[in-house]
């Protein structure tokens, strides 16, 4: 016995779905201690090569040809994206694996997002 589904069906059923699992589909914003946290992970891994702007435009990142985060090319990637740049490391960019953890790598990107603003 085949079961059809109406399109009214499937997006009833998928609201459901995300309604009983609602992390799936809301992230609170982050704390201030969170942003700050993830500004100073950045300045430690990050800001040597991409500079305190995430411009690129440090010395040693004018030299390795770094990118500029708040570059077009670089929002416009995914979330996922970014964060299997920073994990496996980029061109010249090291792989940052097993010396972040996945959390610290999610607040990374959102520090990069969070450049674009600036």
């Amino acid at each position: 016995m085949k079961v059809r589904y109406s399109f009214l069906q499937g997006m009833a059923i998928a609201a459901m779905l995300l309604m009983s699992n609602p992390s799936v589909y809301a992230q609170s914003a982050p704390s201030a201690k969170d942003l700050k946290a993830a500004e100073q992970l950045y300045k430690s891994k990050c800001s040597l090569c991409h500079g305190d702007d995430g411009s690129g435009s440090s010395i040693t990142g004018k030299q390795l040809g770094a990118k500029d985060l708040k570059s077009d090319e670089v929002q416009k990637m995914s979330d996922d994206d970014l964060a299997t740049a920073i994990a496996k490391g980029k061109g010249k960019m090291p792989s940052f694996a097993g010396k972040l953890t996945d959390a610290q790598i999610k607040s990374l990107v959102a520090e990069i997002r969070h450049l674009a603003g600036k």
